[in-house]
């Protein structure tokens, strides 16, 4: 019998891997921060690669503090900062450029031009979120306007997106070699390209957009078995994926309507659990996924954030 669960938690500014016993207990932890790119003002950006590696390196690290092997997981699970745009080669697993990080702002004229045509609820109705450069679909479109043959790769059906939980879950997998293009309804709601009642891609913003289906992964519930692990967790079921601000909602147990957490790292977010029902919000805000555990209904949100909070004291401490 498999005696841990393992979760791997990527963030803005690291990358920690954990593993827990039946009791809930922390028996091994590993943790790696990576590089903060700021190429001009208002552009954030990670190296995918160093991601995977760091990923990788912390898996390792946490199995040895552990004593444990892979073997002696169950399973494991993905939790992620949100919106982080990735794409990639599907053949060589080769990132185009480098992730386009929730902070960024570079989308704005972008923005600018959706909310010019129905101002900026355009999509709120079917999406839940204002346009916004936070969100990964104006970051979708600036990778395929802007890097040097993207669009015309990903409309032969050559480029992956994926959020930063897709691309660990695709690499976990076996990455160019039968990875699984997946990802959950909490992070694909966070994307403003999914419908919230259909839980799908929205054909018609996908068309505005300019951004080829086929590109992006499929939209599954936040626990099933997704895959299995190659490499330093060969074997193991990859079976949990939520994006991180959603994974504190659950792992503080809000599970019942009117229940809400506070989360204060990068930036502070406020969620309050709905229930089965999509709320509109007539304050400013966001209504999004909470959670989907198999085949039982969405659970709703609504989401209030501060993008700093954190961040400025990593900010000073490294200037």
């Amino acid at each position: 019998m498999a005696r841990y669960v393992g979760a791997l938690d990527q963030g803005t500014t690291s990358t920690r891997f954990m593993i827990f016993d039946h009791g809930g207990r922390v028996v091994g932890v590993d943790q790696k921060e990576h590089e903060q790119i700021y190429p001009k003002p208002g552009w954030v950006e990670h190296d995918p690669m160093e991601i995977w590696t760091r990923s990788v390196e912390v898996i390792e690290g946490a199995l040895a503090k552990a004593g444990a092997q892979a073997s002696d997981l169950a399973a494991v699970g993905v939790t992620n900062q949100r919106e982080t745009t990735v794409v990639w080669d599907r053949k060589t697993g080769e990132p185009v450029s480098n992730a386009i990080v929730w902070q960024d702002t570079r989308t704005d004229q972008i923005c600018n031009e959706l909310m010019a045509d129905g101002g900026q609820d355009r999509f709120r109705p079917k999406t839940g979120l204002p346009i916004a450069t936070y969100f990964s679909g104006p970051k979708i479109k600036w990778i395929l306007d802007n890097v040097e043959g993207a669009r015309a790769k990903a409309e032969a059906g050559e480029l992956l997106f994926g959020n930063i939980d897709t691309w660990c879950i695709w690499n976990l997998t076996g990455g160019p070699d039968g990875g699984v293009h997946v990802t959950d309804v909490t992070n694909a709601s966070r994307t403003m390209l999914m419908d919230l009642q259909t839980l799908d891609w929205d054909q018609g913003i996908l068309d505005i957009l300019g951004i080829p289906r086929q590109m992006l992964p499929r939209i599954r519930p936040s626990s099933e078995r997704y895959g299995t692990a190659r490499g330093a967790l060969d074997g193991v079921a990859v079976a949990g994926d939520l994006g991180d601000q959603q994974a504190a909602l659950f792992g503080q147990t809000c599970f019942s309507v009117g229940e809400a957490k506070n989360t204060y790292g990068t930036g502070c977010f406020l969620l309050l659990n709905t229930g089965t029902e999509a709320v509109p919000s007539k304050s400013g805000l966001i209504t999004g996924l909470a959670y989907k555990i198999g085949d039982q209904p969405a659970v709703y949100m609504l989401e209030g954030s501060i993008a700093i909070t954190g961040a400025l004291v990593q900010w000073l401490r490294d200037n």
